[in-house]
């Protein structure tokens, strides 16, 4: 046994004797061959291995060689599905998309009669007042070089060279065997010379004598045009090059690598791949390239400004994606032009008679010009945007879908008093501008006065829904039926607040306000009750981030900022790619939308004017007389804020001496006696409605109903009514808010 170094040997137990070592063979690959177990204490060279755990370390008890990091793949087989679920993905189609979708076809045509027609143009214009004059001014030189050159082939001026070298050489065979190859040259070369003249010359008289004007001109342009083409110099051609411009020259792999090496996109041993052939996508360049390990979708994003400059476009120009498959996988498309400065054209609303409110409706086209389509149902919308930059007009769009639907109940209130909404009021259950008192209206109180009744409406919506029987209302939720069925009195409702941080910022009322909002708009959408707002000051002070949040959509128009962006459109925006601070000035009505479907993307809102609202609210005002859903303010019912602030008084008063429930309808009834002209509508409506119109007036104050049975000439009865506890302490409650105030 070799001597250990470290340890004295058996009969040097001092440790003073000479310490010796051998030198061990150290294998460099492992033996497939498992070694012999070694007695204890025993060490043999050459069987150390290096994967084996060292057992010295006192963390490695219990370990052992574990199996390869990767296993064999018939570990893990997938199913024949998986397999072709990813030959499916990875499989090219057999067309373009051009070839096959309707719009990328027309945005194909269209942008080759865009090119063709522009250089086409391009040299029509130059043609008479350009090339014409280069023309003449080089046809004589062309027919001098014309001449000169039949002249040279004819006397073989080509074998001058040769002959002149045989002569300074002084060979005379070579020249005498040159002199007869030429001479042999130029009397056939003279004979074909001659009767192409003579052949030239007769055609030439015929067709001045026979044939007519038109054919003449043509081939004397022709000839002229020829002529000039010969004698034009190289340096100076005759016919300018057309000066197109990037958009109209074919995206190259070589500039797209270039884009990403000036961006530092690319590795010294890595660049970046094309996994799909560059190819035509609207009115644009679709490319995909997978970047180098380790580069992902925040590194282009981040580089976006200067992937744009490797292209040699504006950066409005470049749209990145994400791609699902893979992390480092980008999809770029390159715009031909800055889309987002081309106005998106007229609403396709100003030519519908109705709309459906239930089904998305045309609100925009996105960066390539393809239809983005908007909806309503179950959320909440915010806008948000500088001034001017086509916040409110974007808004009103969808204000006007939901007003071309005769069953939609429309509420709108405009905190700056301006002219964009004034036309609503041909069709709003209630509407009001701006915060100050005017013609014995205060807009702020009516605000206040609509939240409450719209809260109560929601309230009680859940409650009806609840009981609905399946058949009528699956899983308790809205339907278009039920909606639409007036009895129900459940209509899909829009609530419209511009300027909201006017009404916010009530001294007074503010605080009220935003409680009420922030209820509708986290809670109302989802019995078909939305909430729009929009602001240009999307602060926390103005606009607080507790009703901010409880929106589900976003849409933001351009801001100053990308903080501003990150605050309208939710945190974590712009680390998405979303930032509306890099919108353009020149970018009015066009916006980012994030939150209406799955996807985020760029919505230019199509246009609907001042007139054309005016057009399209005459047409729904007409829809909703027709349809007999006009109401509110509209149909001149005010609102009577007198029976919210008195209907508890009231319904005390009517109450019997002893009577601790009573019906709903019954107490209607007592109203309608006590209080004609405020009540009467009520008792003139049949039994549920009549219990369900105090059910509502009651719910701001905290006052629910209840079933109570009564028996009835024998059979019990059950009817919702209310209690006298629940009254009383309700009483009580307004009267404590009162001295407190």
């Amino acid at each position: 046994m070799t001597e250990n170094p470290v340890f004295p040997p058996p009969n040097d137990p001092e440790g003073t004797g000479e310490r010796t070592a051998d030198v061990l063979p150290f294998p460099l690959k492992k033996n497939p061959t498992p070694p012999a177990v070694p007695a204890e204490g025993e060490v043999k060279p050459g069987e150390w291995e290096a994967e084996l755990p060292d057992t010295d370390d006192p963390e490695a008890d219990g370990l052992a060689e574990g199996a390869p990091a990767d296993p064999p793949r018939e570990v893990y087989p997938p199913s024949v599905a998986e397999w072709m679920e990813a030959k499916d993905k990875a499989r090219l189609s057999v067309l373009p998309d051009w070839v096959k979708l309707p719009d990328q076809r027309t945005a194909v045509r269209k942008w080759a009669v865009r090119h063709y027609s522009a250089v086409i143009g391009y040299h029509a214009v130059r043609l008479p007042c350009i090339y014409t004059p280069k023309v003449l001014w080089y046809s004589p030189r062309g027919a001098w070089r014309w001449s000169a050159a039949i002249g040279r082939w004819v006397f073989d001026a080509e074998g001058k060279t040769l002959r002149l070298h045989s002569v300074v050489n002084e060979d005379a065979a070579e020249y005498l065997k040159l002199s007869r190859q030429r001479n042999d040259r130029v009397r056939l070369r003279g004979i074909v010379a001659t009767l192409a003249g003579f052949v030239g010359l007769a055609a030439t008289l015929t067709l001045f004598v026979m044939a007519p004007s038109w054919l003449l001109l043509l081939s004397l342009a022709a000839l002229t045009t020829t002529l000039g083409v010969v004698g034009a110099p190289a340096d100076r051609p005759l016919i300018d090059l057309a000066k197109v411009t990037f958009r109209k020259r074919k995206l190259s792999s070589d500039i797209v690598i270039r884009a990403h090496e000036v961006a530092g996109l690319t590795e010294r041993e890595q660049s970046i791949a094309f996994p799909r052939p560059i190819g035509r996508d609207g009115d644009g360049w679709r490319v995909i390239v997978d970047l180098p390990y380790g580069k992902h979708f925040q590194d282009a994003l981040k580089a976006h400004g200067r992937l744009a400059s490797g292209l040699d476009i504006a950066p409005t120009q470049l749209f990145l994606d994400k791609d699902e498959t893979s992390n480092r996988r980008i999809s770029y498309w390159i715009a031909d032009r800055d889309p987002l400065a081309v106005p998106s054209g007229k609403s396709p609303l100003l030519g519908a008679t109705r709309v459906d409110f239930w089904k998305p409706f045309p609100w925009g086209v996105d960066e390539r010009g393809n239809p983005v389509m908007a909806t309503m149902l179950w959320l909440s919308l915010l806008v948000g945007a500088v001034p001017r930059q086509g916040k409110t007009f974007s808004a009103r769009t969808i204000a006007l879908a939901a007003a071309l639907d005769p069953y939609v109940r429309l509420y709108v209130f405009d905190g700056k008093a301006s002219p964009d909404w004034r036309k609503f009021a041909l069709v709003a259950h209630r509407i009001g501008f701006g915060i100050v008192p005017k013609n014995g209206v205060d807009p702020v109180g009516h605000l206040l006065t609509s939240l409450r009744e719209l809260k109560a409406d929601v309230e009680d919506r859940y409650h009806r829904l609840s009981e609905l029987p399946l058949h009528v209302c699956p899983e308790g939720k809205l339907t278009p039926e039920i909606s639409r069925d007036k009895k129900m009195n459940m209509p899909l409702t829009l609530f419209v607040v511009d300027e909201v941080q006017e009404y916010l910022t009530h001294p007074e009322h503010g605080k009220e306000i935003l409680s009420l909002m922030v209820y509708l708009a986290r809670v109302a959408p989802a019995v078909g009750v939305s909430v729009m707002t929009s602001t240009q000051k999307p602060d926390d002070k103005a606009c607080p981030s507790e009703l901010r949040d409880q929106h589900q959509a976003r849409f933001a128009l351009r801001v100053g900022a990308y903080q501003v962006s990150d605050v309208i459109l939710g945190a974590g925006s712009y680390g998405e790619g979303l930032d509306a601070s890099k919108l353009l000035k020149s970018h009015k009505g066009v916006g980012l939308l994030k939150g209406m479907s799955d996807d985020s993307g760029i919505v230019r809102t199509y246009l609907a004017d001042g007139r054309d609202a005016e057009r399209v609210l005459t047409r729904a005002a007409a829809l909703r007389e027709a349809e007999g859903t006009l109401s509110g303010d509209a149909a001149g019912e005010a609102p009577a804020p007198e029976v919210s602030a008195t209907v508890l008084d009231d319904v005390a008063a009517v109450l019997g001496k002893g009577e601790v429930k009573v019906w709903s309808e019954t107490i209607v009834d007592r109203l309608a006696d006590l209080r004609p002209d405020v009540y009467g509508p009520w008792a003139e409506l049949d039994a549920k409605p009549k219990a369900e119109a105090l059910t509502a007036a009651l719910k701001p104050f905290g006052v629910a109903t209840d079933q109570i049975s009564r028996r009835i000439d024998g059979r019990q009865v059950n009817k919702r009514g209310i209690k006298r506890d629940d009254l009383a302490a309700a009483i009580t409650q307004r009267n404590e808010k009162r001295d407190a105030g």
